[in-house]
């Protein structure tokens, strides 16, 4: 009877590792970062339902011990009961990113249960060998030590995760050697992109604009990692090694990540979009940010090209730095004070339309007038920044204007779309940061016929700087918007905080605690002619 209250209490306990194993790869399987999340909500790591089931089975057992009916039979059922109710976990609210099994992730998991099974078999043993043990003392070890291997689920997973350390290094080790044999063997130009913000959209620009004339592989979506960059070389580059340039973006959540990335890759040109507040929470400081993000430029041969964002105050500092010798700055918020720069953007229209703007090379005095459908006005940094290299590569600026006025936005990057019904969509919901959330707002202000209404959950990862930066957030919405939807109702409180300290008509505010009901309402509530703004979309471990 003990072994199937045992199978029980197991299935459950593997379910629950299972469960926690997506949270996990969610975070990059980063023990720290993964214990960080845990802690975040008591909820987390602990099971209250379990306690209440386990506390329930523990007084009907000493009820039925009292009136002479605590038989085996009984005992399994009460007991039974409490572990499959205590293990039973209610759905998340959302789920936007399903666990991947991936090779790593099997091997986490399979090392993890192996765990949970030693455990649970061991205190079986152990109880089998004290034989005077009473039978309802047994089960209630079992459930005891079950309920704490419950509680020590996220443990397992990190224990797991160190135990498996020299396995996946040994891996990544073989897959870095693979990727520098293939890309050695290849021999593009290599393009690498780094900044806190406005990576992604620089690396699709350049590369549309590159490839009227060269071939251009690029990472695709936001393969920024060592291992992310490794996996695009081993599988597209290995597939086709004919390409002129590889444009590789570079992440980075801790110092020394880039440089690991410029290691391998080993880039001719480089370009520094931004530094911001973006991830603080996990770099610490700006300063410690554009330290890592400068190991880009760091990586550079003497002959090297940088190429800077001199309206971004800590880019503006890489530059006066004075390496490498050869280096582009680009400007249009400082275009008038700056005419020492390489590339300058004046005479900036803004509209429903798209944005038009006059471009001058200062070297060659050549002048283009740019048109594009894209929208925002951080968008104009990224096409400088992408038009400084295409220069470089010999690309006259007429050439580049051509291309420009063909750029489409990046994947849930201030797309603009018209639905069916007349409703205009503007998805910004990949990221946010405070600065491309300001413009996209001012995005949405251009849109006068109908209601403009936002939907957010606000900005994630500002450490020390978020409450500040969304109750900003909140004031500019509350100047430019009809109506607000927040989603989160603890998570937007610095949000409410600045839309109310402007006076907004709470009758046009509405707060869910899902994106499902955000979404819910706006199909019943939106008419045609209205403007909607999807602001940003927190991952699975901010619910």
């Amino acid at each position: 009877m003990v072994q199937i209250l045992i199978f029980l209490w197991l299935l459950g306990i593997l379910l629950r590792v299972w469960r926690l194993a997506r949270f996990f790869q969610l975070e990059g399987y980063d023990n720290a970062r993964f214990l960080r999340w845990l802690v975040g909500k008591t909820s987390r790591y602990i099971r209250w339902r379990a306690l209440i089931f386990v506390g329930v089975a523990w007084l009907i057992s000493l009820v039925l011990n009292m009136v002479g009916q605590d038989t085996e039979a009984v005992y399994l059922l009460v007991w039974g009961i409490a572990g499959l109710w205590s293990m039973w976990s209610e759905p998340p609210k959302e789920v936007k990113q399903s666990f991947k099994v991936t090779q790593r992730a099997a091997r986490l998991l399979v090392t993890a249960w192996a765990l949970v099974v030693i455990v649970l078999i061991g205190a079986e043993v152990a109880l089998l060998a004290a034989l005077d043990v009473p039978e309802r003392t047994q089960f209630a070890v079992i459930t005891f030590v079950a309920l704490a291997l419950c509680h020590l689920s996220p443990l397992v997973l990190v224990l797991a995760n160190l135990l498996m350390y020299p396995v996946e290094a040994g891996f990544r080790r073989m897959f870095y050697s693979r990727a520098r044999q293939t890309l050695k063997r290849a021999g593009p130009v290599v393009i690498g992109i780094t900044g806190s913000y406005g990576k992604t959209s620089t690396k699709e620009f350049l590369a549309h604009i590159l490839r009227a004339r060269y071939r251009v592989l690029a990472t695709p979506k936001s393969y920024n990692t060592l291992m992310g960059v490794c996996l695009v070389i081993n599988d597209d580059l290995k597939r086709d090694p004919a390409y002129d340039y590889f444009i590789v973006e570079m992440g980075a959540y801790v110092e020394g990540e880039i440089r690991e990335i410029c290691r391998l890759t080993e880039p001719q040109i480089s370009i520094v979009t931004a530094v911001g507040p973006q991830h603080l929470e996990r770099f610490g400081s700006i300063e410690s940010t554009a330290k890592a993000k400068y190991e880009i430029i760091e990586s550079l041969p003497a002959d090297g090209v940088g190429v800077f964002n001199w309206d971004n105050h800590y880019v503006r500092v890489m530059y006066e730095r004075g390496y490498p010798q050869t280096r582009l700055a680009i400007s249009w918020e400082n275009a008038q004070h700056a005419t020492q720069l390489r590339f300058l953007a004046r005479n900036l229209r803004e509209s429903v339309n798209g944005l038009e703007f006059d471009v001058t090379d200062t070297l060659s005095g050549e002048e283009s007038h740019f048109n594009t459908r894209l929208m925002g006005r951080h968008n104009i940094t990224n096409i400088l920044l992408a038009t400084a290299v295409a220069r470089h590569l010999d690309i006259s600026l007429t050439e580049i204007a051509v291309r420009v006025a063909s750029l489409e936005p990046a994947e849930h990057r201030l797309q603009v779309k018209t639905l069916p019904g007349g409703i205009t969509v503007i998805d910004d919901a990949y990221s946010a940061n405070p600065v491309g959330a300001h413009n996209v707002l001012d995005v949405l202000a251009l849109h006068q016929q109908g209601r403009r209404v936002l939907i957010t959950p606000g900005i994630v990862e500002l450490g020390p700087l978020q409450t500040q930066e969304n109750t900003k957030l909140g004031k500019h919405a509350a100047q430019v918007c009809t109506d607000i939807v927040l989603v989160g109702i603890e998570q937007t409180q610095p949000i409410q905080q600045g839309i109310r300290e402007i006076g907004f008509d709470e009758n046009h505010l509405f707060i869910f605690d899902t994106r499902e009901e955000a979404i819910a309402w706006f199909n019943r509530a939106l008419e045609p002619g209205d403007t909607v703004l999807f602001l940003n979309d927190l991952p699975d471990t901010y619910l």
